[in-house]
């Protein structure tokens, strides 16, 4: 079975310098390797092939033969690394936290511990008939959310 920590450090070194940074590296018992890279820009179908091809080399196929998927983390897919939530800064973004409640709103702040999003919600002011929509900050922990993805609108 491939080494998963060595073969992260490997992708990492190989990113170094370069736009694009690792998102996920995932090894099944079968040897199926998918690597997720991301960039602030777009992923270049070309570098991941060439990326591939690096692997390849540093970790050959003959005393252990393996398949390997290198791609894009993807659209719509839920943000893994805090690089992901930077590249997302500005964009409305949904997030399901853990207590079950979801949230849409604008992508504000990616910090070291927590994150930010602002969202225009439903309030109804003491003594009002109608809620009126306001505008509010809602700070959430990495590890306090289930997931935060991309609103993808067409």
């Amino acid at each position: 079975m491939i080494d998963k920590k060595a073969l992260e450090q490997f992708i990492e070194k190989e990113l170094d310098g370069t736009q694009y940074f690792l998102v996920g590296v995932s090894v099944s018992t079968s040897n199926e390797i998918k690597v997720d890279i991301d960039s602030f820009e777009s992923v270049d179908i070309d570098f991941c092939v060439s990326l591939t091809r690096r692997i390849e080399e540093e970790f050959p196929r003959e005393p252990e033969d393996y398949e390997l998927e290198v791609g894009s983390a993807g659209l719509t897919a839920p943000f893994r690394v805090r690089k992901q939530y930077e590249k997302n800064l500005g964009n409305e973004v949904e997030v399901l936290a853990r207590d079950g409640k979801k949230y849409t709103g604008i992508l504000a702040e990616a910090g070291e511990e927590e994150f930010a999003i602002v969202a225009t919600v439903k309030e109804r002011p003491e003594g009002a008939k109608r809620p009126v929509e306001v505008t509010k900050e809602f700070k959430f922990p990495y590890d306090a959310v289930n997931s935060v993805k991309y609103v993808f609108k067409f």
